[in-house]
């Protein structure tokens, strides 16, 4: 499973409609928060998403993307968390970390380990990867991308059968990449496994002008989650801001080939005129949707 829930999908003033921003992913069970604005435990327990959360991503310290995080963090200890969390985000970091475990009078049952990220870095998990992407906005901030690592090829039952290997373990052990001796010919996994097959990739561009950096590491994504504050009326407070409008963002999902892309971060001024945006951006890009608080989407796995 892999699955993308939107917490919060409202710009710096929340709406009733929507909360500060907020991203949950769960990804094979490892869970984890881009974001964490104002508010977001309340939207886990509405999504029920659960809070066993391994790591919470911050893109920058502007408030509407942070100061969910002493709530949430002192839920956890209430609710006898002991496993380290560990947050991740551009400098200063450690600094806000500090600040956060020392507000209010009580003693956190766990370890935060805070981790102070630049453009480039990338998180190692094993079968997938987070990278930090600097983007363009007004104070240091990053973006991230998600990526899996490839999967093996499909395996030819068929023509295994037809080279004369006995279905059963010779089987798994090609599937496993070791070559196999039939009668004195040796078999290679290269004959019986397809090309390896991509991975599942996500990114999440944070608040931030177009920028060539995120839009390269967005390459053939299947979900891009990117800035859309404005529509194009509003380019200049967008320019000055240093935030998107949603023609923008259609563009960079355009230019990097992503199947995928989903506005948010809107401007509450767009409350009963979320039309407008996302006709700008389905006019340069069609498979642009708005995220609403609550939405989830499933990432699917594909062979090409």
């Amino acid at each position: 499973m892999f699955r993308v829930t939107f917490l919060g999908t409202g710009g710096s003033l929340p709406t009733p409609d929507r909360n500060p921003s907020s991203v949950f992913v769960n990804r094979e069970g490892d869970m984890m928060l881009f974001d964490c604005g104002e508010g977001t435990q309340q939207q886990m327990m509405r999504a029920k998403t659960g809070m066993t959360l391994g790591s919470i991503f911050i893109t920058h310290f502007h408030a509407d993307h942070f100061l969910g995080i002493p709530g949430l963090i002192q839920t956890m200890s209430f609710n006898g968390r002991t496993e380290p969390l560990d947050i991740y985000g551009p400098v200063w970091t450690k600094q806000f970390i500090n600040l956060f475990i020392q507000l209010g009078y009580y003693k956190l049952g766990f370890v935060i380990n805070a981790h102070e990220l630049e453009d480039g870095d990338i998180i190692d998990k094993g079968d997938y990867s987070i990278k930090a992407v600097g983007t363009d906005h007004r104070i240091p901030s990053l973006g991230y991308v998600l990526q899996e690592k490839k999967r093996a090829g499909r395996f030819n039952r068929e023509k295994a059968i037809e080279l004369g290997i006995p279905v059963g373990r010779l089987f798994s052990k090609l599937q496993n990449g070791e070559p196999v001796t039939i009668n004195g010919k040796t078999i290679f996994p290269s004959q019986v496994i397809g090309e390896s097959r991509p991975g599942r990739k996500i990114v999440y561009s944070g608040d931030t002008r177009p920028c060539e950096n995120l839009e390269k590491e967005s390459a053939g994504a299947d979900l891009l989650i990117h800035d859309s504050t404005l529509a194009e009326d509003l380019k200049d407070w967008a320019l000055e801001t240093k935030h998107s409008t949603s023609k923008e963002a259609a563009l960079v999902a355009k230019n990097a080939n992503v199947k995928k892309l989903v506005l948010t971060h809107i401007s509450s001024r767009y409350s009963e005129k979320r039309d407008v945006v996302l006709h700008e951006a389905k006019k340069v890009f069609g498979n642009s949707m708005i995220a609403e608080d609550l939405m989830e989407i499933e990432v699917q796995l594909r062979d090409k």
